[in-house]
Order: C-alpha cells, then structure tokens, then sequence
C-alpha cells in the first residue's frame, strides 16, 4: 500500500495516529460541515487508504465521540486561561466568564452541539468539565443539593449553547411561509418579524444576545437561592 513504511505491520501507516485522524476530522467539519464527514472524504483528506483508519477509530461514530473529546479539550484549555475571580469572591462571574468561554470554543466549532446532542454514551471530557463546573459552585457557597438543581437549570448552556426545540430547513424562515403560519400563531410570527438578533450564533436562533439573556437570568436566579440558602 502506498505510504506504509516497508516491513511495518498492516495499517501503521507513516505518521497516521488518532491525534491526526481527529485533527483531520475537525478540519473536514469546520470548512465543509459535518455532513462532508465520511471515512472516505477523512482518509482522502490525510492522503490514506480508508481502511488505515481503521486501526485508529472503530467508525465514524468513533470518529464522533472524538471529536468531542477535541471540542472539550479546547474548552478547558480556554477556561484554564481565564483571569477569572476565585469562587469565593464572586462564583457569579467566575461562572459567566467559564461557559462563555466554552461558547467561545463552539462558535469556532458551530457543528460541535450537534454532535454533543447525538452521543448516546457518558463522555469522561464532559462529565469532568460538570465536575468543574459544580466544584465552582460548591466553591461559591453552594450545598450540593442547590448545585444539583443548579446544573438542571443550566443544561447545555454550561457547555456554551441552547438546545433548540426546532431547527427549520433555513437559518430564516422565508417570508411566503410566514404568511402562511400568520392565522395560525400570529403571536410567533409577530415576534419573529419583530424580534432583535446580535452576536454569533449557533443553530438556528442560538444568538449570542439571547444566550447572555437566559444565562444572566438562571446565574442571577441561583445567586438569589444561594443567598437565602
């Protein structure tokens, strides 16, 4: 096969590694979508024959869970950064500066909470990055008790983005389908047509302005509970 070294076992292909195989994968997803991400397109992207990948994920679902271990990885390395307050000092805005850290991450990476939302297994990267997140709070003054719910509250937006309850065909709605919907749910046309978008945005209508809007009010909320706690 070309490019295995001679006298090398099946598959070890010259500098071929997981490391590589996943940076490969990002790559593909960040400039073309995750839907351009196929065993073939990877392996033409690092020069290799599709069944040297073989050795190093199981399958694209491998390939899957690993980026998520790309996207967590870049997600403590940026909060590892931050010049945050101590939790005992202000838990709100150490809180605030961390997940808006972790969006930060995923705005490079807007495919990211697709494939965070489609993983059947309990990833170790973001059960510890939950584990930080409550050691912050119990950190703040929370019980645990109080932190448990707090991470309720939270969801994916701990990590850096809304879940949507709808994803349509396109980014807006075009105009003819509104008009059809109006006799219907006048309400949510009316706001659609009215509302105010701003920043970066993940999905559908994950605005950076509405996400600072739920996030403040849920920080906000748990300061007040933690207070009278």
């Amino acid at each position: 096969m070309a490019g295995v070294r001679g006298g090398s076992g099946p598959g070890q292909q010259v500098g071929l590694s997981r490391p590589r195989v996943l940076r490969g994968a990002v790559a593909i997803a960040d400039e073309r979508g995750l839907a351009a991400l196929t065993m073939r397109s990877l392996a033409e992207s690092l020069g290799v024959e599709a069944m040297s990948l073989y050795h190093h994920v199981a399958n694209k679902e491998a390939v899957l869970d690993g980026l998520v271990e790309v996207v967590m990885a870049e997600i403590e390395e940026a909060v590892a950064g931050l010049d945050a307050p101590a939790p005992e000092d202000d838990w709100q805005r150490a809180m605030r500066m961390r997940v808006l850290a972790a969006r930060e991450v995923l705005v490079r990476h807007p495919w990211a909470p697709s494939v965070f939302e489609t993983r059947t297994g309990t990833s170790l990267a973001v059960a510890r990055y939950f584990d930080g997140v409550l050691g912050l709070m119990r950190r703040g003054g929370f019980s645990y008790e109080l932190g448990h719910r707090a991470l309720h509250a939270l969801g994916s937006r701990a990590l850096g983005f809304s879940q949507e309850l709808f994803e349509p065909d396109g980014i807006e709605a075009p105009e003819e389908a509104l008009a059809a919907m109006a006799e219907e749910v006048p309400h949510l046309v009316a706001m659609i047509a009215d509302a105010s978008h701003g920043g970066a945005v993940l999905g559908w209508c994950d605005y950076q302005a509405e996400f600072e809007f739920g996030l403040d009010l849920i920080l906000d909320g748990l300061e007040r509970l933690r207070a009278a706690g």
